[in-house]
């Protein structure tokens, strides 16, 4: 997919390479306008785009993603400094910016596109997605909510979505955004 390579607000680079020491995380909450939004005013994260993971169909389209039948997520790439930015605070956005308990969508978003997700790049962050979720649950579970439904598992290939997707909600200020806290505040579990 064609896509400008300077991020819209920061313009840092979209695609590799990336900056020495920088790590990539995959997360999928629904709409990926707002979700992109969230991660690219944090501290420490380097830039931020918007494709499609977690499916089968190589190089999908947004059309083609929305039918289902590819099995992608409507996901962000997180490319982050992790000397400045820690995974918990960026596990913390994911689980409190969307409801990780809906199935196969978010709101009035349905479908598996929707769906949540966390696609890791390296055995930590697996390690810290898989006990984030447990930490999570518990707290859900205290406050009379269902069990998550996130997938988490390794990364596998991610998709640029076309370049009008692309900090969506920096081009279009008034662009739908169905992302803001949600149910109930993550703590992580006591090492």
């Amino acid at each position: 997919m064609a896509v400008a390579s300077a991020h819209y607000v920061s313009g840092s680079s979209i695609k590799p390479p990336f900056p020495a020491g920088a790590e990539r995380l995959v997360v999928a909450m629904g709409c990926f306008w707002g979700v992109e939004r969230l991660y690219w005013t944090v501290p420490g994260v380097y830039t931020t785009a918007v494709g499609y993971a977690g499916g089968t169909t190589p190089n999908p389209t947004y059309e083609e993603t929305c039918t289902g039948r590819t099995g992608h997520t409507e996901a962000v790439l997180v490319v982050y400094d992790p000397d400045r930015v820690e995974i918990d605070q960026l596990l913390k956005i994911f689980w409190e910016n969307h409801d990780p308990t809906q199935w196969m969508g978010q709101g009035n978003d349905r479908g598996s596109q929707y769906r949540t997700a966390i696609y890791t790049t390296t055995d930590a962050q697996l390690g810290s997605a898989i006990a984030s979720r447990a930490a999570y649950q518990a707290k859900l579970g205290e406050a009379g909510f269902g069990e998550i439904t996130t997938e988490i598992e390794p990364a596998g290939e991610f998709y640029y979505a076309e370049d009008y997707h692309q900090q969506y909600l920096a081009k279009n200020p008034g662009g739908y955004c169905n992302h803001g806290f949600c149910q109930v505040a993550y703590a992580p579990a006591a090492s």
